[in-house]
């Protein structure tokens, strides 16, 4: 099992805004990609983090199943629209991603 953990900072003043829009992908647009079968999370900074930092988990079952909903996600001509509409409450080259694999007994 992985973590596959996107990260980004909102522009000052606009965090909510960006929040608002994540939901709004996590309701309408990552169902079409597979995420309804892994379980999403939406983080942002508080104590020892970056206020501005918004963080998105994904928890999946392998690293062929985060590579599924990219190559989904590359067809869904609402993903890109919503990219758009998100850009400008995001600070520019603060997008990333990390993956993490979950060590289980």
């Amino acid at each position: 099992m992985f973590v596959a953990r996107w990260k980004i900072d909102a522009r000052f003043g606009h965090k909510q805004s960006a929040i608002d829009l994540l939901r709004q992908w996590e309701r309408e647009i990552g169902p079409q990609a597979g995420t309804d079968k892994m379980a999403m999370q939406i983080l942002t900074g508080s104590i020892g983090a970056k206020e501005a930092t918004i963080e998105v988990n994904h928890n999946v079952e392998s690293l062929a199943q985060i590579e599924e909903m990219f190559a989904k996600l590359s067809k869904v001509d609402a993903h890109a629209q919503w990219g758009k509409k998100l850009e400008p409450f995001v600070v520019s080259g603060s997008s990333y991603w990390n993956f993490y694999r979950v060590i289980q007994d």
